[in-house]
């Protein structure tokens, strides 16, 4: 979304956020369980995480998923075919790299690393597909249509 690259940085920024604050909580949950420590255990990870995020976003799968679904998608498509495609795509690779940056964080690359990798991988992915499709997805196009609406030009102009 955006007209233009700035537009389009802050809705990709927008997104990223929600995504990671929400699958934080999520991945955070699932190791510990709520306890006393969940709002500091989320919050010490974010930055770093919202940092890989974007650049995850901006500089490999974001170029891929669109790739990918205006290969699938015909340009006459009605745009919320388009949008679900490119959002399908976006959570597929977000979910394989970001899933990678969090086994290396907390596990690192040892002997288990290809079990404990695969097995967040699958309950990262069932989480954030639904979260994408019907939560930060439409909250984060809601947010950026009210920040930036579209303007039209006045008759005559």
């Amino acid at each position: 979304m955006g007209s233009n690259k700035k537009e389009a940085l802050i809705f990709t920024s927008m997104m990223c956020f929600c995504m990671v604050v929400f699958m934080s909580f999520y991945n955070v949950i699932i190791a510990n369980g709520f306890n006393n420590r969940l709002l500091t255990d989320v919050a010490v990870g974010l930055l770093p995480a919202l940092a890989v995020a974007l650049f995850c976003d901006i500089v490999v799968v974001g170029r891929i998923a669109k790739g990918l679904a205006f290969k699938i998608v015909k340009p006459s498509a009605p745009q919320i075919r388009k949008v679900l495609t490119i959002s399908c795509f976006m959570v597929c690779g977000m979910v394989i790299l970001m899933s990678l940056y969090g086994t290396l964080a907390h596990f690192g690359f040892g002997d288990n690393f290809f079990r404990h990798y695969f097995s967040i991988l699958g309950l990262n992915f069932i989480c954030a597909l639904p979260l994408q499709l019907l939560v930060a997805g439409p909250l984060t196009r809601f947010l950026f249509s009210r920040m930036f609406p579209v303007r039209t030009a006045a008759p005559g102009i």
